[in-house]
């Protein structure tokens, strides 16, 4: 057991095998059966697919590029695996510069989809049929064919953009504007934004920040055609939907006496206020699952830079495996769709590379 110092947490930051006092006991009586079994990781000869024992828990975690080049993922919340083709969406400089690139899940199989020159690796985003990928190029957002890789431009002067999950839409922000772009119409809907706006899942609204202070912002929610609610303001970080569209997640860093807590958070849309999910273990980055019942964290602790699991319910953490990487911000951990891996970013062997585990 790993003895955390976060408040509310002291104990209750265990390993996988700790973890099992939460499973009934007829499948805790199998996992102890498997448990007493050394197994040796079979060879895995898929691309360039490393298969590895986890340090810390004996996890099977899949290095999947090589670390000679540098691979980065998308941003959590951009949909970049699929669900129907079994690939995963990265940007990659093994060309020499920074492309889009699609690996074969099952195969290992590496495609490049486009040549790019000045490619924002985090843009990288599927629609919600996967069958184009969207990204931002010097300002210019673009959407390819996945199917014949043509290439059209949707936007141009643009400096982030997000798709939501089901009609499609886009926000752009074209410096501190925030505008919706659907069916090739343009809808202003807030100035003085800070950050790209998050599409509700539903598509017919988003979140986005407001900038306070180099240490502090502001969360605000606009129904498209309405005007803005403040829903959160403060040392905030982090902003997600949760599952459904009917809160918004987001992480909170809270002085204490001898350090800075980290408490995972959401706030509902009616202006009700916020209400605490957990505190965490120093988290940097999360995502949730596919029902928001369990949720994946990068701690930023330099004795414990792990992976995390966080479950809802009972309010208690897992070690999934370590991430070593020097910036827990650039871990960026994600769920697959049926939210039975979780794939994370690390660039703890030299370069970054791209690692997945079995949850």
């Amino acid at each position: 057991m790993r003895i955390c110092k976060e408040e509310g947490l002291v104990g209750i930051s265990t390993t996988r095998r700790g973890f099992l006092a939460l499973v009934p006991a007829g499948l805790l009586g199998a996992e102890k059966k498997t448990a007493t079994k050394k197994k040796t990781l079979a060879p895995l000869n898929r691309g360039e697919f490393f298969r590895f024992p986890d340090p810390v828990t004996e996890t099977s975690v899949v290095r999947l590029t090589n670390p000679t080049h540098t691979s980065l993922l998308p941003e959590p919340f951009n949909r970049f695996v699929s669900s129907r083709e079994a690939f995963l969406l990265f940007a990659s400089d093994r060309s020499g510069t920074l492309a889009p690139f699609r690996v074969n899940l099952r195969t290992g199989a590496l495609t490049q989809l486009a040549d790019t020159k000045s490619l924002l690796p985090r843009s990288l985003c599927l629609d919600p049929q996967e069958k184009h990928l969207f990204l931002e190029e010097e300002g210019v957002l673009q959407e390819i064919d996945l199917h014949n890789l043509h290439h059209r431009t949707i936007a141009e002067e643009i400096s982030a953009f997000h798709v939501a999950a089901q009609n499609g839409a886009i926000v752009v922000r074209r410096g501190d504007r925030l505008e919706l772009i659907h069916q090739n119409a343009v809808q202003p809907i807030a100035d003085g934004v800070a950050s790209r706006g998050l599409v509700r899942p539903s598509g017919d609204a988003c979140v986005f920040s407001r900038q306070e202070t180099p240490e502090e912002q502001e969360f605000w929610y606009v129904e498209f055609g309405a005007k803005p609610l403040l829903l959160a303001k403060g040392p905030i970080f982090c902003p997600a939907w949760a599952p459904g569209g009917r809160t918004v997640l987001f992480l909170r860093s809270v002085e204490r006496p001898r350090y800075t807590a980290t408490q995972l958070r959401d706030v509902a849309l009616d202006g009700s206020g916020e209400r605490l999910i957990a505190q965490t273990t120093q988290y940097a980055a999360f995502a949730p699952n596919g029902d928001g019942s369990v949720f994946v964290g990068a701690s930023r602790s330099k004795a414990q830079p792990d992976i995390m699991l966080l479950l809802r319910a009972a309010k208690r953490e897992t070690t999934l495996c370590e991430h070593q990487a020097h910036n827990a911000e650039m871990v960026c951990p994600a769920f697959s769709p049926n939210s039975k891996r979780v794939y994370f970013e690390s660039d703890r062997e030299g370069k970054s590379s791209l690692y997945s585990v079995n949850v």
